[in-house]
């Protein structure tokens, strides 16, 4: 669980360094988007990187967006937990690739 925590808060801190936004928790479980806003969107991703993709396309774009405090039981390993430190180094990948190559 720690090990998750500093993953999650090194992902939304490089985030926050790369496109410059205020955001708290880039790999958070739960995006609501207008539809006009997410049609523009063409997504790669389907695996654990959807969400590094998700979120850098909608802040090129200078979407406002509000984040809202949700209350909820993370899972463990043993729960079903299937992210990996992989999964991390390619949200890190992601990250890059949509901020300066895409």
């Amino acid at each position: 669980m720690l090990l998750s925590y500093l993953a999650n808060n090194i992902l939304s801190y490089l985030t926050r360094i790369f496109f410059g936004t205020k955001i708290t928790d880039m790999e958070t479980c739960y995006k609501a988007f207008r539809a006009d806003i997410i049609k523009k969107l063409t997504i790669k991703s389907d695996r654990f990187d959807f969400e590094p993709e998700i979120t850098a396309k909608i802040l090129k774009l200078n979407v406002r967006f509000a984040e809202i405090p949700i209350s909820y039981n993370a899972r463990k390993n043993s729960d079903g937990k299937k992210i990996g430190w992989k999964d991390g180094i390619q949200a890190i990948y992601t990250l890059i690739k949509y901020r300066f190559f895409d």
